[in-house]
């Protein structure tokens, strides 16, 4: 397998694409090609190019049915191309990788970027490949490549759907080696590419789920923090969450700290465990001031508690200042001195 650099220097699709189209004798059909498939362009519709040409749909339909079925016999003969060099190094990316894979990770591979035009050119060129086959995106998969002496189009899916099941089964995100276990998948990268062959499972930073699960594609600001709070295991300043989402790989990033901020103050899953810093309630946090949190303590406590011992208590659940706590004990009306530096709650006054 060529290395990526050599593979991605050697690459360059316009001229493949122009190569290809250029054995096409009917500058017609060459027209029809490179706009069905988006060679040049954007995609565009039968009845959008038959109107640019003055024909009807279906007739539009016919020639690119018959152009594509002449180039994949004249590819089998070796007649087109470039088309047996590729064939050789898509085949060994996909054998030494994942058996299949979404075409935009291909064409990230071998091109060093992948948008929607050049991702058209990968995909037209592994459809012209003898020993590929191409399957189309639709709202249960993307856009896929695989090795066709391993799957034919039917297997492909099916695998993919039952990688999804395993996912709905664990319930959870999990790890890729997981999934494969579970769907009884022995070589975890084949898994791996199934997974990213199916619009219904996401991944991030190593954890993979359903589209719909916030902890491997977060959508709001609310679940990004979630995530960010999540892997990093311990309270944060919301100006450490703002800094650290616009540094994440999260699709959108471009966030304000006043717009993380309010989504701190209203969600549930945050409690302010501090002057700005926050925590996942889930870590055993409860909502309150300091002194709702002294009162607490002396609760369960249930005798009079030196301040030293309501300090350390104190600073378990909330990072603000001795002095902070100290301030609220001796200020505070529910709480009373009843010995020397030793407070209790005052029952009357907490009524």
């Amino acid at each position: 397998m060529a290395s990526s650099e050599e593979t991605k220097s050697a690459l360059s699709t316009k001229q493949i694409i122009t190569d290809i189209l250029g054995t096409i004798d009917r500058e017609r059909e060459q027209e029809i090609v490179s706009r069905r498939f988006g060679l040049f362009d954007r995609k565009e519709t039968l009845e959008q190019i038959g109107e640019l040409l003055g024909i009807t749909r279906e007739r539009v339909r016919q020639l690119e049915k018959a152009v594509v079925i002449r180039l994949k016999l004249q590819a089998e003969q070796g007649n087109i191309p470039h088309i047996e060099d590729l064939q050789k190094q898509l085949l060994s990316f996909l054998e030494e990788t994942t058996k299949v894979a979404p075409v935009r990770v291909i064409t990230s591979n071998f091109v060093g970027k992948s948008d929607k035009i050049e991702q058209a050119r990968i995909a037209f060129i592994a459809q012209l490949c003898p020993s590929l086959i191409v399957i189309d995106e639709n709202d249960t998969y993307n856009n896929i490549i695989a090795i066709k002496k391993l799957h034919d189009e039917k297997a492909v899916k099916k695998l993919i759907d039952k990688v999804v099941a395993s996912v709905k089964t664990i319930g959870e995100p999990t790890n890729i080696e997981a999934i494969a276990k579970e769907a009884g998948i022995e070589d975890v990268r084949h898994a791996e590419g199934l997974a990213l062959s199916s619009k219904h499972i996401a991944t991030l930073n190593g954890r993979w789920g359903l589209t719909k699960w916030p902890m491997v594609n977060p959508k709001n600001i609310r679940d990004k923090i979630y995530v960010i709070l999540f892997e990093n295991g311990k309270h944060m300043h919301f100006n450490e969450i703002a800094d650290a989402i616009k540094q994440s790989s999260f699709k959108r990033k471009n966030v304000t700290v006043q717009a993380i901020h309010n989504e701190l103050i209203k969600d549930k899953r945050f409690v302010l465990v501090g002057r700005g810093i926050y925590a996942l309630k889930e870590w055993g946090y409860k909502k309150g001031t300091v002194a709702d949190i002294i009162a607490e303590v002396l609760n369960k406590a249930e005798k009079p508690l030196h301040r030293d011992d309501i300090v350390r208590e104190v600073l378990k659940s909330r990072y603000v200042k001795e002095t902070t706590i100290l301030l609220n004990l001796q200020g505070k009306p529910q709480f009373k001195r009843v010995a020397k530096a030793t407070y209790a709650l005052d029952e009357e006054k907490v009524k």
